[in-house]
């Protein structure tokens, strides 16, 4: 059959649509020419040089006005500094509930001698914590935009040590989520130990509702575990307080019948083992990053209100910490099997009694919840990688809400692998965490004392000093904690990082690939008009067809309908009846039949493409595949999908534009 187009091309005698005058074409690029300035400045004066008339002053108060609520909208979705400390300092708190007891652990291999040594190692690790906050003070300022040490590296030590950087803090936070909800549900388990077999389903079960909540934006997430912030940093606070004034423990329940951990007959303390407590209790010190991190989602001025966050973060953990490290001084305390240290020093300063049982059911709860901190500053940073062409760029886009959602549901997934791995057993995950974070911090120092020396403002030289003193410290403690749990599962971190660094450079390459053939930065061509053919694939007569048509003659000079016909006698009658009511319609665009010896729809339009491209090499060609669209979700199962099924082959086989158009149902009450 021959095929027969008709002609609809746009009248010569017809003037083209005036330019868009709303971008202006004065300085710098289009859309972005300062008030007053060249002819894109249309609210300032009109085209005769006169003032804005009414109507143009109405629509620019308008406008200000929606740019008013956008703001006032937008500024709803961001965090007040209260909002930022239980948003994105729950990591750090938590882990008063660990960090002490990981140096107690390592001294008590001294014996009692070498429990002498808590409070001067907490010491230390505060010192640290100063530093490190005193210096992501400093980021923050620089650095308005976050991505902390990933930022900073980026700046001063280049692009290979900025993606280790990126690689140490995402591997730190896809760990310390599955650490803190495995860790929360064990605290649930030692209470209820009836859910000991239950509890990789109630980790899953955490980790749902965190990303759930988080999946409604940050400001939500914050407003919900308010709550639960104030009443642990209530409850220890009030701990060690009470604790200051008893010169003798109220009660021993908790530890009594437990066997000590306590080395017999240890008098002597090295420097190796002072070295590897301290290193054990730098796992204190994750979360203290996360601020600087994610300064884009605080309420402006966002920078001022993150470094008033930071420093609320390291005041309230260093006064824990050593209030801890005092307390377990105070009542000579000794580690035991089977109950944990702050559990001991709950019972010794409160009693066994309801205030002891708030410490640690609050303790729980923080700890399952201070996975929530990775959910506030990984998605910023993976958002940051993406904009600099490192990690897909859909993890760069914003829900409404402020949301990277796509962020949060890759950290939620890979995290519910971890959970799956290990079962939900805290101390299979324990030995991988904390190495990243380390590294982060030390190559942030680094950077950080390069940015000094390149500034070299006033008192630069005590800030660079200060952030080198800190850089040798979490430098060393990489190193110790890394070479002591190296056995112990942190040589999968040490392999992760290279590989994600790997991965990182792979999409960097395919990005600079993509953008070589697509031309970016270069300036186009002037566009220039081509001859256009559209052809829409029909299997029947409807307003779906009809719409269709519609459509494509207002787009094409050409238009030819195409259907898909097979020579299998039940198809015959289908195929002439539609033949039938083609002739018997009359459309103006005569229908063009595509045989097919197999049952596929899709090839046959495509090989009809690919045929029409070869002969008509100057011609561009559209397929507008018509699809309905229905008014409700569920019905979308009821569809052939045969739009989705040609539109692939199209896409597949050919060069073709492809036009999907979407013919709305309307909703019937009857259906339901």
């Amino acid at each position: 059959m021959s095929m027969v187009s008709r002609p609809k091309g746009r009248p010569e005698d017809l003037p083209e649509e005036p330019p868009d005058t709303a971008t202006g074409s004065g300085h710098g690029r289009p859309g972005h020419g300062r008030p007053g300035h060249g002819s894109g400045d249309i609210t300032a004066r009109g085209s005769d040089g006169a003032a804005p008339s009414t109507s143009a002053a109405a629509s620019a108060s308008a406008a200000a006005s929606a740019s008013a609520s956008d703001a006032a909208s937008d500024a709803r979705h961001r965090l007040t500094t209260l909002q930022g400390l239980a948003a994105l300092s729950l990591d750090a708190m938590a882990s008063v509930a660990y960090g002490p007891e990981s140096i107690v652990l390592v001294l008590a291999a001294a014996g009692g001698y070498g429990l002498g040594f808590t409070l001067p190692v907490t010491l230390a690790i505060a010192a640290l914590l100063a530093v490190l906050v005193a210096s992501y003070r400093q980021v923050i300022a620089a650095y308005p935009d976050g991505g902390g040490s990933y930022a900073v590296a980026r700046t001063h030590l280049g692009r290979r040590t900025a993606l280790v950087a990126a690689a140490s803090l995402i591997l730190d936070y896809v760990l310390n989520v599955a650490v803190s909800v495995t860790a929360g549900v064990a605290a649930l388990t030692s209470a209820f130990p009836a859910l000991y077999d239950d509890r990789a389903g109630i980790c899953l079960a955490v980790l749902l509702l965190i990303t759930g909540i988080n999946l409604r934006g940050v400001v939500d997430s914050a407003k919900a575990f308010l709550l639960p912030t104030a009443v642990f940093i209530g409850a220890i606070l009030t701990m060690i307080v009470v604790g200051l004034f008893r010169d003798a423990p109220a009660s021993t329940v908790t530890a009594d019948g437990h066997a000590s951990v306590l080395a017999p007959h240890a008098t002597a303390v090295g420097a190796l083992l002072l070295l590897k407590a301290f290193a054990a209790g730098c796992s204190a010190l994750t979360g203290v990053e996360a601020v600087a991190n994610a300064v884009p989602s605080f309420r402006a001025p966002a920078a001022r209100r993150a470094q008033r966050t930071e420093v609320a973060l390291g005041a309230l953990l260093g006064v824990m910490l050593i209030g801890l490290a005092v307390l377990i001084g105070r009542f000579h305390l000794q580690p035991v099997e089977g109950v944990t240290v702050l559990a001991q020093l709950a019972d010794a300063s409160l009693g066994h009694h309801a205030a002891f049982y708030v410490v640690q059911f609050a303790t729980m709860v923080l700890l399952a919840l201070a996975a929530n901190t990775s959910f506030g500053g990984l998605p910023v940073l993976m958002g940051l990688l993406a904009r600099d062409n490192y990690l897909p760029h859909v993890f760069g886009l914003k829900a409404d809400r402020q949301v990277h959602r796509h962020g949060v549901l890759a950290l939620a997934a890979v995290a519910a692998v971890l959970l799956i791995f290990s079962g939900g057993d805290v101390n299979t995950l324990v030995p991988l965490f904390a190495i990243g974070v380390f590294v982060g911090f030390t190559l942030c120092q680094i950077g950080m004392v390069r940015h000094w020396r390149l500034d070299r403002s006033p008192g630069w030289r005590g800030k660079a000093l200060l952030n080198g003193s800190g850089a040798l410290l979490t430098g060393v403690s990489a190193v110790v904690v890394t070479a002591t749990k190296f056995t112990e599962g942190a040589w999968l971190v040490a392999l992760a990082l290279p590989l994600l660094v790997l991965l990182f450079e792979a999409v960097h390459r395919a990005y600079t690939r993509i953008g070589e053939r697509l031309g970016l930065g270069r300036v186009p061509e002037p566009p220039h008009r081509a001859r256009s053919l559209v052809i829409v694939p029909v299997s029947h007569l409807s307003r779906l067809t009809c719409e269709a048509l519609n459509a494509a003659v207002s787009l094409g000079d050409e238009v030819v309908a195409v259907t898909v016909t097979h020579g299998a006698p039940e198809d015959r009658p289908a195929a002439e009846a539609l033949r039938r009511d083609w002739e018997l319609w009359n459309p103006g665009v005569e229908l063009l039949e595509l045989p097919s010896a197999t049952r596929s729809i899709g090839r046959p339009v495509a090989a009809y493409v690919t045929d029409l491209t070869t002969r008509r090499p100057g011609t561009r060609i559209t397929v507008l595949i018509p699809e309905a669209e229905p008014a409700h979700l569920w019905q979308r199962l009821l569809q052939n999908q045969r739009g989705a099924v040609v539109a692939h082959a199209v896409r597949r086989d050919t060069d073709a534009v492809i036009c999907r158009l979407r013919f709305r149902l309307e909703t019937d009450a009857r259906m339901w």
